[in-house]
């Protein structure tokens, strides 16, 4: 199958998708005082995974354990879940406007990998300055952390570098699909594999971190940021973005979701009222025009 360039239903969808994804961390964040973040990261994809079952069941989609795609669809799932894993774990030390810039930064590996793997998704020279300029970026966001001192700002630093590591995890996971079975699979079947694996991790390591009680009572926000995560972002959000992947170039819409760090500093800035250094906020600017610059046509 053919992919397309973005046009303007996609565009339309990715801005909505970025709102959404930029709201998640936190969503995250709120809900950790009740619930360790990995045990959400289990419990959203276990109700994500029984919603997406009924739809399917509804809509008459097979599902078969022996069409070419089980291993791939293993692999995607465990990227996946180790993807969140690192994200949850890296909220309980850095911000959310932190997490999110540096999760977001995934397009640019995408692109690094697909350029390297993939046949028609080559990077020309503007768009390997776009690399270069998104990794310069990165350093200075990096370069925040280093100018403080003490066990806070160590704390920050680990935090930050497990968003880059599930920034490279998420890349992985768009390259395993697209260089797979997967690839041509329907998108409730490439999401069911990374549910199902997501929360059998999520679970079980939640658990063992945390315990079976909650770690605080679970106020109405907790139970609300529970459901967003579950249905907004983990359900419909996630459907959408395999949906567009077999349809449109994945350089391409991974590149637009540049305005998901937007969204989310921005969230972080409002709702938890976290505070951006000065070079945090020049790393972001260059990570951002990076990404611009990637998404570029040649």
């Amino acid at each position: 199958m053919t992919r397309q360039p973005i046009d303007a239903s996609a565009a339309a969808l990715m801005v909505l998708l970025c709102g959404c994804w930029g709201l998640q961390q936190v969503a995250i964040k709120v809900a950790a005082p009740a619930l360790h973040p990995v045990l959400q990261v289990g419990w959203r994809s276990l109700v994500a995974a029984a919603l997406l079952m009924a739809l399917m069941r509804w809509r008459g989609e097979g599902f078969s354990l022996r069409d070419g795609r089980l291993a791939p669809g293993l692999l995607a799932g465990l990227l996946f879940a180790s993807e969140f894993v690192l994200v949850a774990l890296g909220l309980l030390y850095t911000s959310a406007s932190h997490m999110v810039v540096f999760l977001y930064t995934a397009p640019i590996f995408t692109a690094l990998g697909l350029h390297l793997w993939v046949a028609g998704e080559r990077l020309s020279r503007g768009q390997w300055a776009g690399v270069l300029l998104a990794f310069a970026g990165i350093a200075t966001a990096f370069s925040a952390g280093w100018a403080g001192s003490g066990p806070v700002a160590a704390r920050a630093l680990l935090g930050d570098a497990m968003g880059v590591g599930a920034a490279v995890l998420w890349a992985a996971t768009t390259l395993v699909i697209r260089g797979s079975a997967l690839s041509e699979a329907p998108a409730s079947q490439t999401l069911l594999y990374q549910l199902v694996v997501a929360s059998v991790v999520g679970l079980v390591l939640g658990l063992w971190w945390q315990g079976s009680a909650p770690r605080a009572p679970m106020a109405a926000i907790t139970w609300a940021s529970l459901a967003f995560q579950s249905v907004a972002v983990t359900f419909a959000s996630f459907l959408v973005w395999f949906w567009l992947l077999r349809k449109y170039l994945a350089s391409r819409l991974s590149a637009f979701s540049f305005l998901t760090p937007l969204f989310g500093v921005g969230f972080g800035v409002l709702l938890l009222g976290e505070r951006l250094a000065p070079q945090f906020i020049a790393g972001g600017v260059l990570v951002l025009a990076g990404i611009v610059l990637v998404n570029l046509r040649r």
